[in-house]
């Protein structure tokens, strides 16, 4: 999903490096466990993330 893409890309080159270990263990996570139309209803608001993950996404929203 190409919209998707370019909102992780923002993530990633604008506060990877600066998150936690913990954030950047969840963001690893998110990506080798979620599915993509999963990760895209949370960032859009169409669902409601897992605890795990609600912090990330919010971080994703702001990166939007």
């Amino acid at each position: 999903m190409k919209e998707l893409d370019v909102l992780v890309s923002r993530y990633h080159d604008n506060r990877y490096a600066c998150a936690t270990p913990a954030e950047q263990a969840t963001f690893l996570k998110l990506l080798n466990e979620v599915e993509d139309p999963d990760i895209w209803a949370w960032v859009m608001a169409h669902a409601e993330p897992p605890s795990e993950f609600a912090s990330l996404i919010h971080e994703l929203r702001r990166h939007a």
